[in-house]
């Protein structure tokens, strides 16, 4: 009530706003009172539930359909697989381009849900025609006389497969984004701790997703069929979209930039074409610079009302972009390609300071590839009964994990948050970097446990229960909920204009690369161990019983525990400059034309005409 009569009380000129230019579903400056927070990103977390059941169902139980329908040999089987979950992650990059510079989220995920939704059809149709498919076969007693598939029946499976890939990498980072773009963190700073706990909520969704493709789907696939469990896929994908769409009148939208990668490109043009010319001594003589500038040492406080960032020593060849040409002719301009401003040199420099961190992640989800694939195969090798007529697919030991996740996210943020929080200070109870090592951690010894459960397993006079894989399922999904969760919010706040989805999408080519990377450590390990007469190597046969499994995940154990140290390094890198990146945040700023709290609703403000939403 009290809010109602500030409210009343407003001049003519002042109304409310959000002040950061986030407009309704017709284009209408957003109103507070009626858009964002959790009531409009809740739409969202239910397309990212839905969308990753449908595609974790046929993504973690891909391998078996493509040996046993495609015929595929194991190791060509699981680069398939590697290879369309590497593409998933690395088309998020062209999502999260075409959101920023010309769709905007909403749309993008529109556009290429639907994209994604036809590819499961298809899949499902492919699946269910007998004539798409090369003839049956046991691969597992008749691998010699079984016919891969080719041709037409291989290009159907490819693009419906890719089709898959195309929509779903698009429309990744854009759930993300969309739904932490609903919290206005830059003009209300007590909306921070709701941004962290929507992260914790969306991987909370993640895991639900995942729980219900790999325990349900993946046993409709197994009992029913594939083209029925593909339709199964299609029918929740459909699910998604309709949640999406039912929460168009209460979401912010953030309109696009235009493109994102011009000013990028246009501080390394400039830089380069003026690597010759000497800084000014007077950092206030640069093209666009407000404020002195910072060394290491610096704290930035703001004296401006802009959020301009400071000029740093940090790669400070990129600084020459912003060096005025005195030209005889003073009435001449130079043109962006060669003058650029300080903050667009910053937001650069800013872009390079985290590649280290987001590089220091591939390896761990090279080792997310082996629980998709040959892990899953290692379950197939193992006894697979629960009771006298129940048997557990394989790939629904994936979904182990994620029954405990759905218990431990929600603890996780309604008490280990409040309890570190109250010891560090930091809203999101660790910082997003210390989460990431937490998890970087952990990984390690999942590939442990894998490497000494598949040496019992060949060691073991008798087929051993399935659940002696489960430790390597449990440790590297913990490991996730620290690591995934760190890096999307670690991405996601930093501060460039306008690139939040792109930043987002650069967190899923970590999956990409890692995933990449493991169809190369697959080949290049069986060319390094080929010896002998029989000239295999470790992965060379379609039987685990000859292969050594075991070798290679002692092998990933190694990389992992000195990528772990790697990312030590980086880390104190990144933080040791952190100091001086010159960032903004929103309680710093105090000037003029920003919107002014009233008080008592976190989302009110006052704000002068010029800014009026």
């Amino acid at each position: 009530m009290e809010n109602t009569t500030k409210l009343q009380e407003l001049k003519g000129d002042q109304r409310i706003c959000e002040g950061n230019g986030t407009v309704d579903w017709r284009g209408r400056p957003s109103n507070p009172n009626k858009h964002g927070e959790m009531k409009a990103a809740a739409f969202v977390l239910g397309l990212q539930g839905f969308e990753i059941m449908a595609i974790a169902a046929v993504g973690n139980n891909l391998i078996t359909y493509v040996i046993n329908e495609m015929h595929f040999s194991l190791s060509k089987s699981a680069n398939t697989v590697t290879n369309f979950v590497g593409t998933v992650f690395i088309l998020a990059l062209v999502g999260g381009y075409l959101s920023d510079s010309h769709l905007g989220c909403f749309w993008t995920m529109l556009i290429f849900g639907f994209v994604e939704l036809s590819g499961f059809i298809l899949l499902s149709v492919q699946a269910h025609i007998s004539q798409l498919k090369p003839p049956q076969c046991n691969m597992l007693t008749d691998a010699e006389n079984c016919v891969e598939a080719s041709g037409f029946k291989s290009l159907i499976f490819f693009v419906a497969l890719y089709l898959v890939a195309l929509g779903s990498g698009c429309v990744k980072p854009n759930m993300i984004a969309h739904g932490a773009d609903q919290f206005n963190i830059q003009d209300n700073p007590n909306q921070s701790k709701k941004l962290s706990k929507y992260f914790n909520a969306a991987y909370f969704a993640f895991s639900v997703g995942e729980l219900i493709a790999l325990t349900i789907l993946v046993y409709v696939q197994t009992h029913s069929g594939m083209d029925i469990g593909f339709g199964v896929s299609a029918a929740a994908m459909a699910m998604g979209l309709l949640s999406l769409i039912c929460g168009t009148l209460f979401y912010r939208n953030k309109p696009p930039q235009g493109s994102i990668l011009t000013p990028i490109a246009q501080v390394i043009v400039a830089a380069t074409l003026k690597r010759k010319q000497m800084c000014p001594s007077d950092p206030m003589m640069l093209h666009g610079n407000h404020s002195k500038e910072l060394t290491n040492g610096d704290i930035p406080i703001s004296e401006n009302n802009n959020g301009n960032l400071h000029l740093t020593q940090r790669f400070r060849f990129l600084n020459k972009a912003c060096i005025k040409i005195q030209d005889s002719n003073n009435n001449k301009k130079e043109s962006s390609w060669r003058l650029c401003t300080v903050n667009q040199v910053e937001q650069v420099k800013i872009l390079i300071s985290v590649i280290p961190i987001f590089a220091c992640t591939i390896v761990f989800n090279t080792i997310l590839a082996q629980l998709q694939t040959f892990s899953v195969q290692q379950g197939s090798k193992m006894n697979t009964q629960i009771t006298k007529s129940f048997h557990i697919p394989p790939a629904s030991l994936q979904a182990i994990p994620y029954i405990m996740l759905i218990f431990i996210v929600p603890l996780y943020d309604t008490f280990f948050v409040p309890f570190a929080r109250k010891i560090t200070g930091h809203e999101s109870g660790i910082t997003p970097l210390q989460r990431i090592g937490f998890g970087l951690f952990f990984a390690t010894f999942s590939m442990v446990s894998a490497a000494l459960m598949e040496n019992k397993r060949r060691d073991s006079d008798r087929t051993i229960s399935i659940f002696w894989i489960t430790p390597q399922f449990l440790i590297f999904g913990i490991s996730e909920m620290f690591t995934a969760v760190g890096l999307v919010e670690f991405f996601y706040k930093q501060t460039v204009k306008g690139m939040q989805t792109f930043l987002t999408a650069i967190t899923y080519c970590s999956y990409s690369f890692g995933f990449y990377l493991s169809s190369i450590l697959v080949s290049l390990v069986n060319k390094v161990t080929s010896h002998g007469s029989s000239g295999a190597g470790w992965l060379s046969d379609n039987d685990l019983n000859k292969d050594r499994l075991d070798l290679f995940y002692w092998l990933l154990a190694a990389l992992s525990f000195i990528n772990f140290f790697h990312y030590l390094f980086w880390e104190r890198w990144y933080s040791k400059n952190q100091s001086a990146s010159g960032i903004f945040l929103p309680q710093e700023i105090n000037g003029s034309n920003n919107p002014k709290n009233i008080g008592g609703d976190d989302n009110i403000y006052i704000c002068p005409l010029n800014n009026v939403v």
